[in-house]
């Protein structure tokens, strides 16, 4: 009998992969079938850690350009690249996938699919995978390691009961994960209409000491620029388009790099900047800077007039719907479309006072303040679940379930 790493409960064995399954590798190449339509499975189409089986997408032969496999329900599908992604699904329908999958036959009579995929999802499985790899910038698992591991094996009856618990309790994990996304939109939802309700839409009526001016009347264009690999020793703080999410209102720190380590023009950007990303506009990125650093040149440095304008109340404008939508519709360009710098310039700012301005911001930094506290408390929930996931995989796997 093969000895494992933990004792077993009384009917279960230690096996290796290979003996209880096998590589089905059914090889195709779409593209000599260009009119026929197939349904296709890349690793894009999963997420890391993902349990749901993906429902992948419907495409012609032509469209395919490589070589792919073919599958069928009763297979397990685990993902080779990457392993510490953790991707694997167990295909309900009939379909293609990459080549990056390794499908992999149970023995009907001795594994259960679903058991089987199980056990590749834990985090012992994974840690093992990672450690097996061959290639340093694309690491695949070896597959003689992948067919060498030890499997906890019970009799099948209770392969299926272990299955039917784990799935119970992942979806109640993704019941809890669905409402912690709810509250992330809803609270996006509200920092988005409180955008709207602060700032006047333009073309309306403003409050007393308030008027509407051109963002060229009241700021200008900073445009310092650097090739940091002609100073291939020092060192820059860099932000790119990159380094903030989609509508980020925190300041994003960027990353320290060496000149060399540069290949492009960059911008010079300073506290007192707002640094607006002309760049797919509809991104919403922009930001504030506290510290000196460059930037790439998607980045447009406006420096306020500061005896008018505030560059927190003008960096809070830019990130409004109101400003959004009158960026997006002044584009230049299909594939990447960037905001035309002459409409920019041309944009409809409500301007108050100084001090009204100073009382804006604070409200807004206010909110901004529980929102993150919010997405603090989500996030500790988020890892309580994968922690508690990881927990119930290991010990169903040990027979404790």
């Amino acid at each position: 009998m093969t000895e494992g790493p933990y004792e077993l409960p009384e009917g279960w064995r230690w096996v290796r992969l290979g003996e209880v399954a096998q590589r089905r590798a059914n090889s195709l190449v779409p593209r000599r079938y260009p009119s026929r339509r197939f349904r296709y499975v890349g690793m894009e189409h999963l997420e890391a850690g993902q349990w749901e089986e993906p429902q992948g997408v419907e495409v012609s032969g032509s469209d395919i350009k490589s070589q792919v496999i073919a599958f069928h329900p009763g297979l397990v599908l685990y993902g080779k690249l990457r392993p510490y992604l953790n991707k694997v699904f167990v295909p309900s329908y009939e379909g293609i996938a990459s080549s990056e999958f390794v499908p992999i036959a149970p023995h009907p009579s001795l594994l259960s699919p679903k058991y089987l995929a199980a056990y590749l999802r834990t985090p012992g499985f994974v840690a093992y995978a990672n450690a097996n790899t061959t290639g340093s910038r694309q690491p695949r698992v070896r597959l003689e390691a992948l067919w060498s591991v030890l499997l906890p094996l019970p009799p099948l009856a209770e392969q299926e009961r272990i299955v039917e618990r784990l799935e119970a309790f992942m979806d109640r994990v993704r019941e809890a994960r669905r409402l912690r996304q709810e509250a992330r939109e809803e609270a996006e939802r509200l920092w988005q209409s409180v955008l709207a309700d602060t700032f006047p839409r333009p073309g309306s009526a403003l409050p007393p000491g308030w008027r509407w001016v051109r963002l060229g009347e009241v700021a200008y264009r900073e445009a310092n620029f650097l090739m940091p690999s002609d100073y291939p020793t020092k060192r820059f703080r860099y932000v790119g388009m990159e380094h903030l999410e989609a509508g980020q209102w925190a300041e994003p720190q960027g990353v320290e790099v060496s000149g060399a380590e540069i290949r492009s023009q960059v911008v010079l950007f300073r506290p007192g900047l707002v640094l607006y990303g002309k760049l797919r506009p509809y991104l919403n990125k922009v930001f504030v800077p506290r510290y000196e650093g460059v930037a790439s040149t998607e980045f447009v440095p406006i420096a306020p007039r500061v005896d008018v304008l505030s560059p927190e109340y003008l960096g809070a404008y830019l990130r409004t719907p109101h400003f959004v939508d009158y960026a997006t519709a002044n584009t230049t360009g299909s594939r990447q479309p960037r905001t035309r710098l002459d409409a920019l310039w041309s944009a409809p700012i409500p301007l108050p006072p100084l001090a009204e301005q100073e009382r804006i911001v604070e409200r807004l930094e206010a909110l901004q303040e529980k929102l993150r506290a919010l997405e603090a408390a989500q996030a500790q929930t988020d890892e309580t679940l994968k922690r508690l996931e990881q927990a119930i995989l290991e010990r169903a796997f040990r027979g404790e379930l």
